[in-house]
């Protein structure tokens, strides 16, 4: 892809001031602060890069929270001189006054700092500020025009996921935002699109001749996606309630996964070309009926259980989450997607929390043997070859097929071909979140979602969420934490003769 091909090659950014609304929170401190210092200390940053962070919370706050998350590197060489791009603004995300405030900062950074009026805004916010923020950067002036901004700089905007709670909440966002952003001024970031092995994909499936051929209805049998999680809503009940394991997870991570496995080749990898693939995707997705929903998908809630050999609270009695709240914490659903690939094929997606353990990955069943050769053996069945794309923890790739075992019998086992990132290339992966941002600060756009990807996805997933209203299970059904989930999940593939790869 060019970005990947632009990013590896070494290029750095214009000066630019990144502009992070909600500058004291979790996201900032977890992700966004680390990954800038990684980029600044491999050289990936303008020596004029400057930050500036806006929040409800005093200034003392936040710089303790700069320092805090980058304790670790405080002694490193130039870590003085990327602390001095560092300012902060306090404000309401609402009021007028402190936008004002922030336009004359950023006029000062401009002079003194030499960044040329190129901003990127970066909403590390709750979903419920988006829109106040984007309404009140138009009204404030502080959005240049694509190709003619203030100043002659550039303006860009990255929206953090959840992008709406449902189609028309995702509408009435991309209205607001269109409204003062134009759509190649926008980064709707998906972080799973920033890991390695996802990004390896698309090579591994159009530079490789051996696969692609194979890469169909003809030979495949089933694909099954998995993002499970070890951890529970981690002081998130509030935001978790509200949102579930299907706005959490299936309608980004796990549908953009769907779609860099079935996409047709793209005409070019420019970010045109290769989000216009995942669009057509997403559209050939059916949409499911109340009748769909009650045969092919699954929710259930963890109860108290063992994690890791660590006792753990049931969700409901997780800290501001409802005592009696139906919000799903696992979802398991069968999807088609319609078109001449793929046709018949079917695609098991699988999210929880609480599960035994953090794995990402995307399995890819290849039909059995059309005849058996081994009927006067002990052999009654063959077991089909598996590729698995492993993304987290551990990246890497892992072919299964079977081998004779050695000996006079004709003994048949299965064995795994492995790839892993760590050993092959020994360098580090980098974090998603850096090779994102850096992708944004370039003007790069195929790893960040397109308008109408976010509408197709949610048109799946609200037709999910209608179908769950129309016909609610009573009760909900639940699933030990530490356990692969609900009882049912295992009655999803076993009607279809198949089973989940992770209870092989």
């Amino acid at each position: 892809m060019s970005a990947t091909v632009s990013s590896g090659a070494g290029l750095r950014p214009e000066p630019f001031t990144l502009v992070i609304f909600g500058a004291t929170g979790d996201l900032t401190n977890r992700k966004l602060l680390p990954a800038l210092y990684q980029l600044f200390a491999a050289g990936r940053l303008p020596e004029e890069f400057t930050v500036v962070g806006f929040s409800r919370r005093p200034a003392e706050e936040f710089h303790a929270k700069v320092g805090e998350a980058l304790a670790g590197h405080a002694r490193d060489p130039g870590f003085a001189r990327f602390r001095e791009g560092f300012f902060y603004t306090q404000g309401d995300f609402e009021d007028a006054d402190a936008y004002r405030r922030l336009s004359d900062l950023l006029g000062e950074t401009d002079r003194k700092r030499g960044t040329c009026g190129n901003r990127l805004y970066y909403l590390a916010t709750p979903p419920s500020a988006y829109e106040a923020i984007v309404a009140a950067l138009g009204k404030s002036g502080l959005v240049g025009h694509p190709r003619r901004s203030t100043g002659g700089g550039w303006t860009r905007i990255i929206v953090e996921k959840p992008y709406g709670h449902d189609l028309e909440s995702a509408r009435a966002l991309t209205r607001t935002i269109q409204g003062v952003f134009a759509e190649n001024q926008v980064y709707r970031i998906d972080h799973y699109l920033g890991k390695e092995t996802v990004q390896n994909l698309l090579v591994f499936r159009f530079g490789n001749g051996i696969f692609e051929p194979l890469w169909n209805r003809q030979f495949i049998d089933c694909v099954q996606i998995t993002v499970a999680e070890s951890l529970g809503v981690e002081g998130r009940g509030e935001y978790y309630d509200q949102t579930g394991a299907i706005r959490d997870i299936v309608q980004n991570h796990l549908l953009q996964l769907l779609t860099l496995v079935t996409m047709e080749p793209p005409v070019a990898f420019s970010a045109e070309a290769v989000r216009g693939e995942k669009v057509k995707v997403l559209k050939a997705i059916r949409s499911l009926t109340t009748q769909d929903t009650l045969e092919r998908t699954i929710r259930g809630q963890y109860q108290s259980g063992v994690v890791g050999g660590r006792a753990v609270p049931g969700y409901r009695e997780e800290p501001r989450v409802a005592p009696g709240s139906r919000t799903e914490t696992f979802v398991a659903l069968k999807l088609f997607v319609d078109n001449w690939r793929w046709s018949g094929v079917p695609f098991y997606l699988y999210t929880g929390k609480r599960l035994p353990s953090r794995t990402t990955d995307i399995a890819i069943w290849f039909r059995r043997a059309p005849h058996l050769l081994f009927r006067e053996t002990n052999i009654k069945e063959v077991e089909p070859n598996l590729l698995l794309v492993k993304i987290q923890p551990e990246e890497g790739i892992t072919l299964r097929f079977g081998a004779k075992v050695p000996g006079p019998a004709v003994q048949i086992e299965t064995v795994d071909m492995d790839f892993s990132y760590s050993t092959s290339f020994r360098v580090p992966s980098r974090d998603a979140y850096e090779r994102l941002l850096l992708d944004a600060m370039l003007g790069e756009q195929t790893l960040f979602t397109r308008e109408d990807e976010v509408e197709e996805a949610w048109r799946v997933v609200t037709s999910i969420l209608e179908g769950w209203r129309a016909s609610p299970p009573d009760p909900l059904p639940t699933y030990p934490a530490g356990t692969w989930g609900p009882e049912e999940v295992d009655a999803l593939l076993k009607r279809d003769g198949r089973h989940w790869h992770h209870w092989a």
